[in-house]
């Protein structure tokens, strides 16, 4: 199993520092600790990271903000393309205190691939430098969640979680799902509430999403992907997901 430490080349970030890596499937990030913070996102794919025994997801046009002196690890299951900012910590002092998951801008994403397409990963001249403060600024005003997608070790939707995770188009109802979980649908909905702070279908909603956009980038037609996911027709899916995201498929593939 491949392992990768993500240092950042044996320096402190100076006020930033830029990475864009494709990990193979298998990577695999030790526990760490770090004194400036860092900024995931996946190009492609999507991305989890641990932080403090609690795991992150984020699809595409969500990050990853981990504070300084947070521990954290990741496993990478597939291949991802990642992008990490790290931050220096005299500039982490008003972004998040907490880990959360923060929705990308359009302008975030396009300073981004405009120094991954540079090959910047230290700012050095002044409108670098520039536009490195944007994206700090950026990361101060996203919209946070504590989870996109959060998991619950709980006895009684954990299996039900898993099962969802291997099959997103399984199209069980709640309370099909109460029965195989030995329980009623009002017991399920509570704890539902209770340990994803979201209800059944909203948190089958965001997993049938992280689940269509590793479908789309691995080039499955919108057809192909809504049967997959247990729509039954691709109308339904499209109208998911341009309320999840504001845009549809094909309009995701051509940005």
């Amino acid at each position: 199993m491949a392992t990768a430490y993500g240092e950042v080349d044996g320096e402190t970030p100076d006020p930033l520092f830029f990475r864009t890596e494709r990990y193979r499937a298998g990577m695999v990030f030790p526990p760490r600790r770090q004194v400036w913070g860092e900024f995931n996102y996946a190009l492609e794919g999507v991305a989890e990271i641990v932080i403090e025994g609690e795991r992150y997801l984020s699809p595409p046009h969500y990050a990853i903000w981990v504070p300084p002196g947070f521990e954290h690890e990741a496993h990478n299951a597939r291949e991802i393309r990642y992008v990490t900012v790290y931050v220096a910590a005299e500039l982490c002092i008003d972004l998040p205190a907490e880990p959360s998951t923060l929705a990308l801008s359009p302008l975030m994403k396009a300073i981004l691939a405009d120094f991954d397409r540079r090959s910047v990963r230290h700012p050095k001249s002044a409108a670098d430098r520039r536009l490195a403060m944007v994206i700090v600024d950026q990361i101060r005003a996203a919209p946070r969640f504590a989870h996109y997608l959060p998991l619950s070790d709980d006895p009684l939707i954990a299996p039900i979680l898993q099962s969802l995770q291997d099959n997103p188009g399984d199209r069980r109802s709640a309370s099909e799902w109460a029965r195989f979980a030995g329980t009623t649908e009002r017991t399920l909905a509570r704890h539902c509430l209770e340990q994803l702070g979201m209800p059944f279908n909203d948190w089958r909603q965001r997993l049938r999403l992280v689940a269509s956009l590793a479908l789309l980038e691995d080039g499955f037609s919108v057809q192909d992907a809504a049967k997959r996911l247990g729509y039954s027709t691709p109308s339904a899916f499209i109208a998911m997901f341009r309320r999840m995201t504001g845009m549809s498929p094909t309009q995701l593939r051509q940005g």
